[in-house]
């Protein structure tokens, strides 16, 4: 299963990923004409601050099974067994709000978005970017994160990766007893202690 992967260490909430993703799901898909476009195009994934100043691009994670797609009462969501993501019948949707009651991510959003050359309110969720990915490319929220906090890729290969790295930075630890483990680009590093220091002012006051 090919899915996006998130690292937050390295989100910084710069949003880019919420442009991209409303550009790519506008009617133009260029960010020029989608911002006068009506209605105006929003973001399938959602990027929420937390109280000590770092940041989560949250979005859907495509459940199997999927508690959505079990709970809509008109089969407006489905699992596409091509690329193993739940997607949507713009048609079938009565924005009824079920998908979202039941969603352990809350991220399911309901919107106006053009249909059939009509406006509607309806589930407006990730689906994977499915006119860039069925010709090889990545999602939009992927292709434009400039640090590294979203992967496109089979889940297990990131995993393994990950793992892999882990248990070579663990061996290291133990060898030298001063390597660090999660190690950060120097700007992160930067903005991170920045970060920790602000919310130690905002404590204090």
């Amino acid at each position: 299963m090919k899915t996006v992967f998130v690292h937050p260490e390295r989100c910084i909430g710069c949003k880019h990923c919420e442009i991209a993703c409303a550009v790519e799901h506008s009617q133009s898909k260029d960010l020029t004409f989608a911002m006068w476009e009506e209605p105006r195009p929003v973001p399938r994934i959602h990027v929420e601050a937390s109280p000590y100043l770092t940041t989560f691009p949250n979005k859907c994670r495509h459940c199997s099974p999927a508690p959505c797609v079990e709970i809509c009462p008109t089969g407006a969501l489905y699992r596409d067994e091509a690329s193993d993501t739940v997607r949507l019948h713009p048609e079938k949707c009565i924005a009824c709000g079920m998908c979202a009651m039941v969603c352990p991510f809350d991220v399911i959003v309901f919107d106006q978005a053009s249909y059939d050359g009509k406006f509607k309110i309806m589930n407006l969720k990730c689906d994977h970017c499915p006119d860039r990915t069925e010709h090889g490319r990545e999602p939009a929220c992927v292709e434009i994160c400039k640090t590294g906090a979203l992967e496109w890729g089979d889940i297990n290969e990131i995993v393994k990766g990950g793992r892999k790295q882990f248990t070579e930075k663990v061996s290291m630890v133990m060898q030298t007893g001063d390597y660090e483990l999660t190690p950060l680009p120097e700007n992160l590093q930067a903005l991170r202690t920045w970060q920790r220091e602000l919310h130690d002012v905002n404590q204090q006051q």
